[in-house]
């Protein structure tokens, strides 16, 4: 899917699995393997999402958009994340210490900067995670659950699997422990792009009304998402908030577009994050959502990449039969 050369010599190849899906009900392209099955990983945050709309949780305590989209994010670790977490919890009468997702210092080089250079700590505000966790927290506050949300056998998250069999349309064949301690389902690459055509184009009722809120969320609230430089923070802004997207560990990547109707999930079989930002910002331009112009969109399908005193020694090539596709 992906080359990477430097000078005349192609030094690495990305191998991997993409599906475009239409919410008609159709492949509308794919590479891979669609059936190959994955670990959606972060990139199915908006799903671990739903029951926090549908069970009324949300509505209870009155979050805004801004939550759901830091309930959906893989953030940095700034001020603003951290802070909006702390916050989250305070309305709950709850606090860092009631969070499961463990502790890492920031993404942000400021945050994490600022954190050694005081001989300060991270704690679990700083995870990337903790805005979902802030989100599973809230749901269990509305279900009454005991404090060990991440147990696969807990409300919370017998109610997330529930709602990913349903709108991936399939039987989750497991689940691996994600990095954040809650249990992540596995599904095939066409399952989740199905999901994902889900959200871009809801159907009637709660259900409906809540992935509408989710896409909307996330694609109104960019840097909430990730942080600056980060891909999906950059790309959805070059795409002036029409098209959500996020990112996930081990190289999946997840894109809803409501106006075109379709769901695109990638997953590159290395887990090398370069490769699946080229792919998913291919198809983007494919899908006719993002300009080939954009410095973003040249970015990450071409480079440069460049060594340590900024010499331009190499560049990424998207495989031709992603470059030609368009929608």
């Amino acid at each position: 899917m992906v080359e990477v050369w430097r000078g005349p010599f192609c030094e690495s190849l990305h191998r991997g699995h993409a599906v475009v899906w239409d919410a008609g009900g159709g492949i509308v392209a794919a590479w891979g393997d669609p059936d190959a099955v994955i670990l959606p990983r972060s990139s199915s945050k908006m799903i671990q999402a739903l029951p926090l709309i549908e069970s009324g949780a949300a509505a209870q305590f009155g979050l805004s958009d801004a939550q759901l989209a830091l309930a959906c994010a893989s953030h940095q670790g700034e001020a603003v994340h951290t802070g909006m977490v702390g916050d989250w919890l305070a309305a709950l009468s709850l606090s860092e210490g009631d969070l499961r997702c463990g502790s890492h210092l920031p993404y942000s080089d400021e945050a994490r900067n600022g954190l050694v250079c005081s001989h300060t700590a991270p704690d679990q505000r700083h995870n990337n995670c903790s805005g979902k966790h802030a989100g599973f927290l809230t749901l269990n506050k509305h279900l009454g659950g005991g404090s060990e949300y991440v147990d696969p056998d807990h409300p919370v998250q017998k109610a997330i699997l529930a709602a990913f069999e349903d709108v991936t349309g399939e039987t989750s064949p497991g689940y691996g422990i994600d990095g954040c301690s809650a249990p992540n389902s596995a599904c095939t690459v066409t399952g989740f792009a199905r999901a994902l055509a889900s959200y871009a184009r809801p159907g009637p009722g709660v259900r409906g009304a809540a992935q509408a809120r989710l896409a909307h969320a996330m694609a109104s609230h960019p840097h909430l998402v990730a942080g600056e430089g980060r891909a999906c923070t950059v790309l959805m802004r070059a795409m002036g908030g029409k098209v959500a997207i996020k990112t996930g560990a081990e190289a999946v990547f997840a894109a809803i577009l409501p106006d075109q109707g379709i769901g695109i999930a990638v997953k590159i079989e290395d887990g090398t994050t370069r490769a699946s930002e080229a792919v998913i910002t291919q198809l983007l331009i494919g899908a006719g959502v993002l300009d080939a112009a954009n410095p973003a969109a040249r970015t990450y399908t071409h480079g440069p990449i460049t060594n340590r005193r900024d010499v331009e020694t190499g560049h990424y090539r998207v495989a031709e039969s992603l470059s030609s596709w368009r929608l």
